[in-house]
């Protein structure tokens, strides 16, 4: 026997949308929950049986930035019982386990898409190497002050800092600096609680300028694994700026998003504008450059037959660079309300394969 199964969390988004256009496609997928897993697994695919699972990511239970790295370990565990769970049985993907695992690593991630020749958002992380040496500035908070030295150095002004494990804009922080004048301004969604002092991410972004504040919460994040990058301009539409999030499904870009925002950081929870990527007139060559560095992206990453790309147009120039991948980036709501095209397409690649071992 031969079954559809999406192992995700019941009454989400992702779920509804995904079962919506399963139907449509007249696929006959079961939802596993994720509370029900293992065990749930191992009684519908028992050995001699073949299954073809869609991979949800599970439901964070913290906004605590400081427990995020063991909630991301957590979750590769998972991914790995699901590896394990798949050798000894005829089990297909649409996303391989070991293909999203890939994907949490940003800086990972980051560092083979380079090795391939894909202009990525460069990192700005030689600091990593002078942690042992005191720091020239902000001495209460040394992490900080040798970022602040190596941007100095590099004639770097502003950069993002964020956790190399989070999605959804989690712990975010957008630093400008200007050595001259010694001013610096910091946009983060991240805030240290009343009450427990923890450093949790909220939906609001927020700019501070006093260095004290900066400093501490600046810090913090840099206790954690995190990734620096250039903050380059990005490219303007109407007074916004905007970066895209494109999905590529079986090597063709189904979908590509423009998020408009006033601020730096241009999560669309964030109240900031999305807008169908055709809407903003660019050059037919800048959509080419985009769609072609979008597919050899996910040609990187042969297990993961649909991958969720976000994609920065440096301002002036509109060079395409990619800022992130990401294996399970596939709901767009501008989508889901709409054609929901992205769902369906993954639920005919899940019938296509039923259809090929009744």
């Amino acid at each position: 026997m031969s079954r559809l199964i999406l192992l995700g969390s019941p009454g989400t988004k992702r779920t509804s949308y995904f079962m919506k256009g399963a139907a449509r496609a007249g696929a006959d997928v079961e939802l596993l929950d994720w509370e029900d897993f293992p065990q749930g697994l191992w009684e519908r695919v028992p050995e001699g049986e073949r299954a073809f699972l869609k991979i949800d990511p599970p439901q964070w239970g913290s906004c605590c930035l400081g427990e995020l790295d063991g909630l991301v370990r957590e979750y590769e565990g998972k991914l790995k019982e699901l590896e394990a769970f798949g050798r000894g049985r005829e089990l297909c993907f649409l996303n391989a386990p070991d293909g999203i695992r890939a994907l949490l690593d940003k800086r990972r991630c980051k560092r083979r898409l380079l090795q391939a020749g894909i202009p990525v958002t460069e990192e700005v992380e030689p600091w990593e190497e002078e942690k042992d040496r005191p720091a020239d500035d902000m001495g209460k908070y040394p992490l900080l002050g040798r970022l602040m030295e190596t941007m100095a150095k590099r004639r770097i002004f502003q950069v993002f800092i964020k956790p190399n494990f989070g999605s959804g804009a989690a712990g975010v922080m957008a630093l400008r600096y200007e050595p001259a004048r010694g001013e610096m301004a910091l946009y983060t969604c991240g805030m240290e609680e009343t009450g427990t002092g923890r450093l949790v991410n909220t939906k609001r972004l927020r700019r501070f300028t006093d260095r004290e504040r900066i400093g501490s919460l600046t810090e913090r994040l840099l206790e954690l694994d995190c990734i620096v990058e250039r903050w380059y301009p990005k490219a303007e539409h109407e007074g916004f700026s905007y970066d895209l999030r494109a999905v590529v499904q079986d090597g063709e870009t189904d979908f590509i998003l423009a998020r408009l925002s006033k601020g730096p950081v241009t999560n669309l929870h964030l109240n900031n504008h999305p807008l169908k990527a055709r809407n903003l007139g660019l050059p037919s060559q800048v959509t080419e450059s985009v769609e072609d560095i979008c597919r050899r992206a996910a040609a990187c990453y042969p297990a993961l037959r649909s991958v969720g790309i976000d994609v920065l147009l440096e301002r002036g120039s509109l060079r395409p660079r990619i800022i992130e991948m990401n294996g399970q980036g596939d709901l767009i709501y501008q989508d889901i309300y709409g054609e929901n095209r992205i769902y369906t397409k993954q639920a005919r690649m899940m019938r296509q394969w039923i259809m090929q071992n009744v």
